[in-house]
């Protein structure tokens, strides 16, 4: 499978970092990938999907600074221009969604609406 030439989403240098040091814990199995995607559900329809998996045959293989992202590509049409940032606030921690093509989300930004 070949890798595309450039992602439909970013990912922030705060995201990139946080990325990068779950990739270097201990117990991190290699050969995962970043995924990306979307999900029936929530408080908006549509809810994110963010976490470690393996590579499965009709996923597109992106490479963010060095940070091996896979997403479904039938997800780009929902995902496309979105940045991923991470907060590591005192209020709030983790990572959050900015999504051009949400026309409406939930408080907790974890889903959303097209």
């Amino acid at each position: 499978m070949e890798t595309a030439v450039s992602s439909p989403i970013k990912l922030s240098a705060n995201a990139i970092a946080e990325v990068r040091r779950l990739m270097n814990e201990p117990g991190f199995e290699e050969g995962q990938y970043l995924r990306i995607g979307v999900k029936g559900g929530g408080c908006s329809g549509l809810s994110y999907v963010l976490g470690f998996d393996k590579l499965e045959e009709d996923d597109q293989k992106y490479e963010i600074e060095g940070v091996p992202v896979v997403m479904k590509d039938a997800h780009g049409i929902y995902l496309m221009g979105m940045e991923v940032d991470f907060s590591d606030g005192l209020n709030a921690r983790g990572f959050v969604f900015n999504n051009p093509n949400a026309s409406s989300s939930c408080g907790c930004g974890t889903s959303f609406a097209v």
